[in-house]
């Protein structure tokens, strides 16, 4: 009953999800409907009924005599379409049809336990269906009393007419009203079923739970999807009250107590496509970690399509591969960035091999000598199922931070991408959820409470801050060479 009912919600979330689906649906075949009631010709019904009885005379028993009668009807009911009537009605009533048309017309009916027959001729001209209802009248009357005339000249049967014939004064089609309600109801009935089956069929991750059971880790963040985002996609300004500035910090305080035992220092950030806003939550959470007061090192490993330089407005001619390769030294590239403790390393030109350098005993020499110089290390790196440059990046790192849009990315492709990770034993942080559509409630709720703060969010304690809990010391780190010396000149 349980599972019953859990599956009759799942079909629900799918007709609210797609209910433009149910909408055009009915809106199609209530047109069809209307189209088809207008096109259609006005059809008129004229109708005679026939009253049979029988003399006492040759049947002795009433009651016997009432079975013999309702056997005749059934027989009558079959003698008013027949061909030899038809032609009657045609050679005495010339309305311009044939014997053929006239059958197709006439139609009859019978009361069960009753004396009565009716007959009734469907035409699209009042006039013509009044007037073969009317022959059609006399010469049934003839042809029965004909047929079942003895040869003693008795007739144990006798027909009388005892209604009609008259004809409707109104159509009794098209109806409007009966048409455009079933039409309507056909429509919703398949327009539900439509929004189902497109729910069925779509395998984009709709929603939190979902890309939970794809990942198989904790959801860490729901970012809202904001419309100004493309114009402005740093949480900084204007930007820094909103509910999408509001849901990074929600992450980074999630994200700093995932494992309070064993803090995550260096944090890749990836997706499993390219366009899920990776690169922009990597600048957002560095800038969040920043405000809180951390030590923050934001480095851009996405050689092949490096954005970090684009959103933050830096200089990325030298960087992360020119110090790989040894040409300079990562103290003279890193860039400071705003008035907070927030490092930035560019990607550097771009390499020709970027996943054999990601994956160089010196990428993660580096990482080794930067772990010593911030408080938090965060890698942007490219998607994981479109080059392996990500995972190279995650396992070197001390957990990945996964990435999927709403309505873009299938439940298979993120399965896949947490399979890739989980494949060379990365540590899964846990999954963010981006460009989520909010509801209005919760939208109302936070922009009635939202308050522009005057003053910057408070800082780390000082006593914290002095005593240096994860800052690099002025002798470096013993056992990395190439640039542990080179840290102790990263801009303070």
């Amino acid at each position: 009953m349980g599972a019953l009912l859990m599956d009759l919600l799942r079909q629900l979330r799918h007709v609210r999800r797609h209910w433009w689906v149910a909408l055009v649906t009915v809106m199609v075949a209530l047109g069809v409907s209307a189209f088809l009631t207008v096109r259609t010709q006005p059809r008129y019904v004229a109708s005679v009924t026939f009253f049979v009885t029988t003399p006492n005379t040759g049947v002795s028993d009433a009651y016997q005599g009432g079975l013999f009668l309702q056997q005749r009807v059934k027989s009558y009911a079959d003698l008013l379409s027949s061909d030899r009537l038809a032609q009657s009605v045609v050679a005495e009533t010339p309305v311009g049809l044939t014997a053929d048309e006239v059958q197709r017309k006439v139609s009859t009916s019978t009361e069960t336990g009753t004396v009565l027959l009716r007959a009734s001729v469907t035409d699209t001209d009042q006039t013509r269906a009044l007037r073969v209802t009317e022959s059609l009248a006399n010469k049934f009357v003839e042809l029965v009393q004909k047929v079942e005339t003895t040869p003693e000249g008795k007739a144990p049967i006798k027909i009388e007419v005892v209604s009609g014939p008259r004809v409707s004064a109104d159509p009794v089609s098209p109806q409007p009203a009966r048409n455009l309600t079933l039409g309507g109801l056909v429509g919703l009935i398949l327009g539900i079923g439509l929004a189902i089956l497109r729910g069925v069929a779509d395998v984009r991750l709709r929603d939190a739970a979902g890309l939970q059971r794809a990942t198989g880790s904790p959801l860490l963040g729901e970012i809202p999807f904001e419309a100004n985002a493309r114009s402005a996609p740093l949480i900084v300004g204007d930007a820094a009250t909103s509910a999408r500035a509001e849901a990074v910090r929600k992450l980074r305080t999630n994200l700093r107590f995932v494992d309070v035992h064993e803090p995550a220092r260096v944090i890749a950030v990836t997706s499993a496509l390219q366009g899920e806003g990776k690169t922009t939550l990597s600048c957002n959470l560095a800038i969040a970690l920043a405000e809180a007061g951390w030590r923050v090192l934001l480095v851009d490993a996405d050689l092949r399509r490096p954005k970090v330089d684009d959103y933050l407005g830096l200089d990325a001619g030298v960087g992360l591969t020119d110090v790989l390769v040894g040409d300079v030294k990562v103290g003279d590239v890193v860039q400071r960035w705003g008035d907070k403790s927030l490092l930035v390393l560019p990607s550097g030109s771009a390499p020709p091999n970027p996943s054999e350098l990601l994956g160089s005993k010196a990428m993660s020499d580096l990482l080794l000598a930067l772990r010593e110089s911030a408080d938090i290390v965060i890698i942007d790196t490219a998607p994981l199922l479109a080059v392996t440059d990500g995972v190279v990046v995650a396992v070197q790192a001390d957990g990945a931070l996964l990435v999927t849009q709403q309505g873009r990315t299938s439940r298979t492709q993120v399965a896949a991408a947490a399979r890739s990770l989980h494949s060379v034993s990365v540590r899964l942080l846990g999954c963010v959820l981006n460009m989520a559509k909010v509801a209005k409630a919760e939208a109302y709720q936070y922009e009635a409470y939202r308050v522009v703060a005057s003053t910057p969010e408070a800082s780390v304690p000082a006593d914290r801050a002095a005593s240096g809990r994860h800052s690099a010391t002025a002798d470096g780190v013993n056992g990395v060479p190439d640039h542990t010396q080179e840290l102790t000149r990263l801009p303070r």
